[in-house]
């Protein structure tokens, strides 16, 4: 079995490389070559945080791989990691256990990308400032992937404590010091939204962050936070506003996800409202853009699919350039 840590993912794998893989495993979801249940979640007594289990298959892959990822916001507090987890990859042919790896990067990693693919296929040619709502524990990878995704010219970033606002636009401004684009720390979502081509939204909240008036004609909205009945970070107006909803997957998101089971409810928006999932648009089965003053959101709460294909494609890399501990 290979074991490897995030030092040794970098050296074989890059934000454009999950960008690609994801967009991959979106169209492997989309046309039925996986078996991907309903992520499992247990939740930890007083609400300190949530046990997830996401498994995945694919013949297609020849992999089977499960995910364990365990969300406990409070230890940001302690100045611990918020998300701590681990990916098993296994043969098809034997069922042999193939590699272990850092979970918890490869779930930043490949999330990151998730918005990443979606303003690669969405996003306007002309888009030229991001926002980044939120500093915790995945805005690293998120912000990588705007900027792998998006020749911009500046990144808004905003979150609830200020200071640690301006330390990560600090940090993250000499991590990608090569990177075109100005890294702005904002105290107000409102003004940070405004006029924002690409909009990453990365929470715990319980309440929407923003007002749905403040996002731009021709925006995309990746929606990351929420994947519980609680967590609710996008204001449900936008779902009215918005002229096409993607998913990652529209069953697992209106199970789990107050940021579109709301406007359901309110009747904000229609189950035929919905466009669709990001793979199905992969595919070539349903539209795309079709307009520059389009609004686009795009709500994903994470598919096992993901893991296993980045996972399957960093092992081949990995094994062929010898990185790694091979243990047993």
């Amino acid at each position: 079995m290979l074991l490897l840590n995030e030092q040794d993912i970098r050296k074989v794998f890059d934000m454009n490389d999950a960008i690609d893989s994801n967009i991959e495993a979106y169209k492997i979801f989309s046309s039925g070559n996986a078996v991907v249940p309903l992520r499992q979640v247990i939740a930890a007594d007083e609400g300190r945080g949530n046990f997830a289990f996401m498994p995945a298959y694919s013949s297609k892959l020849g992999a089977a791989g499960v995910k364990i990822v365990n969300i406990f916001p409070g230890n940001r507090e302690r100045g611990e990691a918020t998300t701590i987890g681990q990916v098993l990859l296994m043969d098809d042919k034997n069922g042999e256990v193939l590699a272990l790896m850092d979970g918890s990067f490869i779930t930043k990693f490949r999330t990151g990308a998730a918005s990443g693919a979606a303003f690669k296929l969405f996003a306007r040619n002309d888009a030229k400032i991001g926002c980044l709502i939120g500093t915790g524990g995945q805005a690293d990878c998120q912000l990588e992937a705007m900027l792998a995704a998006c020749n911009l010219d500046e990144v808004r970033i905003v979150a609830r404590d200020f200071a640690k606002t301006e330390k990560f636009a600090e940090e993250m401004s000499e991590r990608f010091k090569d990177s075109s684009a100005k890294l702005i720390a904002y105290d107000d979502a409102n003004e940070a939204v405004d006029g924002a081509d690409v909009i990453v939204v990365v929470t715990v909240s319980t309440e929407p962050v923003f007002d749905a008036n403040r996002v731009k004609k021709g925006a995309v909205v990746s929606g990351v936070g929420s994947y519980t009945a609680e967590m609710n970070e996008i204001d449900p107006k936008l779902f009215k506003l918005a002229d096409k909803i993607y998913f990652d997957s529209k069953e697992a998101c209106i199970a789990e996800s107050a940021d579109i089971q709301i406007p359901l409810r309110e009747g904000l928006v229609s189950l035929e409202g919905l466009t669709g999932d990001i793979g199905e648009y992969a595919l070539g089965e349903i539209s795309g853009r079709e307009a520059d003053d389009e609004i686009i959101i795009f709500k994903n709460v994470g598919l096992g699919i993901l893991d296993l294909v980045i996972a399957k494609l960093i092992y081949e890399k990995a094994k062929n350039r010898k990185i790694g501990y091979q243990w047993g």
